[in-house]
């Protein structure tokens, strides 16, 4: 919930509406783990050279394809694979493909050759993001390369401009709109807060078991 004090986890809303993601044939739900990488912001002032269009104003998303099923909120490391360029509705979208670096199969899986341990998967992934809102009675989405998955140095080229745009977040030089950036952790940030200030903050809302679809934060690995 990122225009609430310290960005919450809570069940999306759309229209006035609970968000639920369809089921896309022959899939149930999510094919991966699904969260977002923390310390990234896509701007949605800042025209992307790669896609020619703005960010979708969210962190960086990440499809963990690892054989354990995470529970939401969980902090997972992760090791980088790759990226696909998503264009959903018009706005950039990009999507981390990684691994859990404590997935059995961690160790032989390296950037996109990872469909030789998970044949088709990737095609399954294009094709998910390519359909997921056609249910809504929306268009199909689109992809930058044509779908093509990007090497795991793209991807982090990626990672480090949309920390940079984060960054600039953080510290107020960039406009964030309705974005709430109140933080204990960003050192010269206007929005930091103590961590009693913080504490206040999350003693003051109603505490709730909420229903939404499993939202994850990874970091990332690089092996040496």
């Amino acid at each position: 919930a990122t225009e609430e004090p310290l960005n919450p986890i809570k069940q999306d809303v759309k229209k006035g509406k609970l968000r639920y993601v369809a089921n896309i044939f022959p899939h149930k739900g999510y094919i991966w783990n699904y969260g977002a990488l923390p310390q990234t912001w896509e701007d949605p002032n800042h025209t992307d050279s790669i896609t020619g269009c703005c960010g979708d104003n969210d962190p960086i998303d990440v499809c963990e394809i690892g054989s354990k099923v995470r529970s939401s909120g969980e902090i997972v490391q992760v090791k980088v694979l790759g990226v696909l360029a998503l264009v959903d509705e018009g706005e950039t979208d990009w999507k981390l493909i990684a691994i859990s670096v404590d997935d059995p199969e961690a160790h032989k899986i390296h950037g996109k050759y990872f469909y030789k341990y998970k044949p088709g998967y990737l095609e399954a992934t294009v094709d998910w993001f390519r359909l997921y809102k056609v249910p809504d009675d929306k268009p199909e989405n689109n992809f930058a390369f044509n779908g093509e998955f990007k090497d795991k140095d793209f991807a982090v080229e990626i990672i480090k401009s949309t920390h940079d745009h984060w960054k600039a977040l953080l510290h107020k030089k960039a406009d964030g709109g309705t974005i709430n950036c109140t933080n204990v952790l960003v050192s010269g940030s206007p929005f930091c807060c103590s961590e009693e200030d913080a504490r206040s903050i999350v003693q003051s809302v109603r505490i709730f078991t909420p229903l939404h679809p499993p939202l994850f934060f990874f970091s990332f690995f690089f092996p040496n």
